[in-house]
C-alpha cells in the first residue's frame, strides 16, 4: 500500500489506486469515522475574516470539534435544505384533484372485497 506523510501534519495519505485492501489502515480520516467505511476529501476555501470569527467562536464554545466538522455540518445541511425545496416546487406542480383520483382509481371496485373490521 502506498503512503505518504503530508508536508503539514502527520496525517497518513493513501493511493487508492493500488488497488489494495484499506481495511488495515489507521489514519485521522479512517478512525474517526466510528469504524464506518467513509473517505473524506481536504479542500481548501476562502471565506470572510468575519464569519470565520463567528465559527471560531463556535469551537470554542464547544458547539463543534473543530472548523472543519462546523463547515462539513452547514455545508450537508444547506445540501439537505436545497434537495427539500427542490421537491417542494416540484410537488407544487402537480395537480391534486388528478392526483386525488389517480391515487382513488380502482377504489370503489376493491371496497367489496376489504375484511370487516
Amino acid at each position: 500500500m502506498a503512503f505518504a506523510n503530508s508536508r503539514e501534519t502527520s496525517e497518513l495519505q493513501v493511493n487508492p489506486s493500488d488497488g489494495k485492501n484499506l481495511e488495515n489502515i489507521s489514519g485521522m480520516i479512517y478512525c474517526n469515522t466510528r469504524g464506518e467505511n467513509m473517505t473524506t476529501s481536504k479542500i481548501g476555501i476562502t471565506i470572510e475574516q468575519n464569519t470565520l470569527n463567528r465559527l471560531d467562536l463556535l469551537v470554542k464554545a464547544h458547539l463543534f470539534p473543530n472548523r472543519s466538522r462546523a463547515i462539513q455540518e452547514a455545508v450537508v445541511e444547506k445540501l439537505d435544505r436545497l434537495e427539500k425545496s427542490r421537491l417542494a416546487r416540484e410537488c407544487a406542480k402537480l395537480d391534486p384533484t388528478f392526483e386525488q383520483n389517480l391515487s382513488e382509481e380502482g377504489f370503489e371496485m376493491e371496497i367489496d372485497e376489504w375484511p370487516e373490521y
